[in-house]
């Protein structure tokens, strides 16, 4: 016998949805006994700032002591003196152009005399100005200077005065940093180097002239305007270089202007002659005349030559 029944259809499968594969990490901690240590601190670098180069320094001239000492306080001179002049700042001032005129520095200095002291003394004198070493040794230099001079500098125009005493002052601090030959060179040559020095720094007194009578080493402006040509003629530096030039042991004349300008002095001393005009002063009466060395030049009459060979003494 046949039944009725028949199997059910099978429902259609369910829509399955695409496996999707998972990966989980586990992380897992293993405990030990170590201890862990801790990180070493950085710390940042600090900023290095490049170290500046030291130029090296300029060189400098040479310093000394400066001192000053006045004998007779109630002198005329010395109010005269005081009233014009500021004595550190003119005493330094009188160095500074020294110096500056005669050298150039270096960084040792060795072709400079090693001046190590300087006093100026004020004192009542017949002689207008004389400069010396000291008894302690001849590096220490003493300026002495006529308190009677100094009150008879005229009062006008009104920086008369000033400029005489500096003049003075400038003059005589040449001799205390200028070399001559070991006392050989002619003193011409030197009082002229002097002189010039107050020529270059402006304080020639006004009656002061080129001279073309006498002899090359006339001393004094007269001189000093002689080697203010052969500075103009031969080249910056050229009183420089005679100067230092005079560093050497004994002085030879020829010997000495040949090396330096390929001439004899007195070939240059006739060129110098030839640029000056006729000497007015030779029509002036004698006793019209102003002092041949001007009011700057230490003043030696024989008595004052027979002061001077005491004080030395």
């Amino acid at each position: 016998m046949t039944s009725g029944w028949s199997p059910r259809p099978l429902p259609p499968p369910l829509a399955m949805s695409p496996a999707v594969e998972t990966t989980t990490t586990i992380s897992t901690t293993t405990k030990t006994n170590e201890t862990t240590p801790s990180p070493v601190p950085v710390h940042p670098s600090p900023k290095t700032t490049p170290v500046a180069q030291r130029p090296h320094p300029k060189p400098g001239y040479p310093t000394c002591k400066l001192r000053f000492e006045c004998r007779d306080l109630n002198h005329e001179g010395a109010a005269i003196f005081f009233s014009n002049n500021n004595i550190s700042r003119d005493l330094l001032a009188a160095v500074t152009v020294v110096l500056s005129t005669l050298y150039k520095p270096s960084q040792s200095n060795s072709h400079i005399p090693g001046t190590r002291s300087v006093t100026l003394v004020l004192r009542d004198m017949e002689m207008l100005a004389y400069t010396i070493g000291t008894e302690l040794d001849n590096d220490h230099k003493e300026i002495h200077f006529s308190l009677d001079y100094i009150s008879k500098i005229p009062a006008e125009p009104q920086s008369r005065r000033r400029d005489e005493i500096q003049g003075v002052l400038v003059h005589e601090m040449v001799h205390c940093w200028q070399w001559a030959c070991d006392g050989t060179a002619p003193s011409g040559l030197t009082e002229g180097i002097a002189d010039y020095v107050r020529l270059k720094a402006g304080l020639s007194p006004p009656h002061w002239k080129k001279e073309k009578k006498g002899n090359w080493d006339g001393g004094y402006q007269h001189t000093g305007y002689f080697l203010d040509w052969i500075e103009e003629n031969y080249g910056d530096g050229s009183v420089r270089r005679v100067n230092e030039a005079l560093m050497k042991k004994r002085y030879d004349e020829e010997e000495f202007w040949m090396g330096l300008f390929g001439k004899k002095v007195k070939e240059l001393w006739d060129e110098y002659c030839k640029t000056i005009p006729e000497d007015e002063s030779t029509t002036e009466k004698e006793d019209e005349k102003e002092p041949d060395d001007g009011v700057m030049v230490e003043q030696v009459g024989q008595k004052t030559k027979d002061h001077l060979e005491k004080v030395l003494d």
